[in-house]
């Protein structure tokens, strides 16, 4: 992808930009905590198209918080943020953000620099990250230009929402449940990368603005359906209830319909790599563990993989036999299970969780690939134990659930 950058901002702007990362790293999440409190009020239609929980715990703020300080170190050349931008674009294009959009984003976030710092923002300091957002808005509107045109263009893409019916809805375990989608027109689906996701527009009665979820698909390309697997996210420790996840499982039956995006997502297997594979998943983190299995054991069939799979219990496991299948139809793979508090009737490798001591008597070596999927904090010990263990930081593959940190590989 080439990406060219105005780079129309003069030195004095840039300099400015430049000294407010103090600034930034001390209030930045209380800028973008306002910023997106005052926007929400006053433009509601907008939370179409944010996650509201990560709102209400913090996660979206912080983000954003990340990359506004992230283009504020890199003003000099934005080129050096790439990496980043493709990631958050991917987000937005999946979600329909439009360059539209743009303007009235940074409308609120100058405003809440402005509240949150009084009169330390002076107008300098204003004027220039003005300058700086123009500059920032226009990378990301000619990124997502790229992926809009390359998503058109490929068989079967599509832009916007297409409709998509429920032709089939089954339990893979008390808290998870996976729903087979068929385009109601009638066309071919565009054949997704192992490990992308699709965004999910759910409207609910009474709710007054839709609601877009991200889920991984757990198929491998090139089937007539697309699946999605959802965990039922219950009310736990003060956390309240998914309203999506609680509708998809309670409302949305055989029939139903679901409009949905284009699948899009930069973390995926890469096929051309033919040292083992290690698939390493916590819960519902198994969804696109088990696209890239699936597609391995078709498209690599003497690729060595070693699938790890981390569970409370068997109870709440999904797809198991599926597992169970693969490993037994092809002696490549080796599958391994670990249960939290396992149940008598469970079976299963190691009690507990995975431990460096465990992975070195498991894994096939340090020239090897390893991809990895779940919750925060079971992606954090994942990611320390590769580290110790000796995987090298290219090898590393690894994606969050909600809006992107940056503290797995940070922690």
């Amino acid at each position: 992808m080439t990406t060219e950058t105005k780079q129309g901002l003069d030195q004095q702007t840039r300099d400015i930009v430049k000294a407010t990362v103090p600034v930034l790293q001390e209030h930045g999440e209380a800028i973008t905590k306002h910023f997106y409190q005052r926007m929400l009020s006053e433009k509601p239609e907008l939370k179409n198209y944010f996650n509201m929980t990560n709102q209400r715990k913090g996660d979206q703020p912080k983000a954003l918080a990340n990359a506004v300080l992230a283009a504020a170190m890199h003003i000099d050349n934005l080129e050096e943020i790439l990496p980043v931008v493709k990631q958050i674009a991917e987000k937005h294009r999946s979600m329909n953000i439009k360059p539209e959009h743009y303007p009235i984003v940074g409308h609120y976030l100058l405003l809440a620099i402005k509240e949150v710092l009084g009169d330390a923002a002076t107008d300098d300091i204003l004027n220039a990250w003005e300058k700086a957002y123009g500059e920032i808005a226009d990378v990301f509107i000619s990124v997502e230009k790229e992926m809009y045109d390359q998503v058109q263009e490929a068989p079967g893409g599509w832009v916007d929402y297409r409709d998509f019916k429920v032709v089939k809805k089954v339990k893979e375990s008390e808290v998870i449940t996976s729903f087979y989608l068929e385009p109601v027109d009638g066309k071919t689906l565009p054949v997704h990368q192992p490990g992308q996701y699709i965004t999910v527009k759910v409207k609910i009665e009474g709710q007054p603005y839709a609601h877009l979820r991200q889920y991984s698909l757990s198929c491998a390309p090139g089937e007539d359906t697309f699946r999605i697997s959802v965990k039922r996210e219950d009310e736990e420790n003060g956390k309240p209830a998914g309203i999506v996840s609680n509708h998809l499982h309670t409302s949305v039956e055989e029939g139903s319909i679901l409009p949905i995006s284009a699948p899009a997502g930069d973390f995926f297997l890469d096929q051309k790599d033919t040292r083992p594979l290690v698939l390493i998943s916590g819960g519902v983190g198994l969804t696109p563990m088990l696209s890239m299995l699936e597609t391995v054991i078709t498209t690599q069939p003497e690729r060595e993989v070693i699938y790890i799979h981390a569970a409370r219990s068997g109870s709440v496991h999904a797809m198991k036999n599926r597992v169970h299948e693969i490993t037994e139809g092809h002696p490549q793979v080796k599958s391994c299970t670990i249960y939290d508090s396992p149940q008598a009737e469970d079976v299963y490798d190691k009690v507990g969780h995975i431990d460096g001591e465990w992975l070195e008597e498991t894994l096939p070596g340090k020239d090897a690939a390893f991809y990895f999927c779940g919750p925060k904090g079971f992606m954090r010990a994942v990611y320390q134990l590769l580290n110790q263990y000796g995987a090298a930081e290219h090898d590393i593959h690894f994606e969050t659930f909600g809006p992107a940190l940056d503290d797995i590989a940070s922690a």
